[in-house]
């Protein structure tokens, strides 16, 4: 049995598998995009599919410290319909 990578959210950081995570991508032209696939390439930052994690994650601004850049609204606003799905 292969053991799976555990990542660790950004909102409570807890260590999960890889595939319970939405990972949200920075790619070499620092644009920001959600990565459902889980394999585009770019620094990669995670977070829970719980809004609470996502709130959190923006209160203090973790995501945009892990991906060393500022994240948009509409990213943010990308992540909410994810979730609430």
């Amino acid at each position: 049995m292969k053991k799976q990578p555990l990542r660790t959210c950004m909102g409570c950081n807890n260590k999960k598998e890889k595939r319970e995570l939405i990972r949200v991508v920075k790619n070499k032209e620092n644009k920001i995009s959600l990565d459902t696939t889980g394999k585009q390439e770019g620094r990669g930052a995670y977070l829970c599919k719980n809004i609470a994690c996502l709130e959190k994650a923006i209160k203090s601004k973790r995501l945009e410290k892990a991906l060393d850049t500022k994240i948009s609204d509409e990213i943010y606003e990308n992540l909410r319909g994810v979730i609430l799905d």
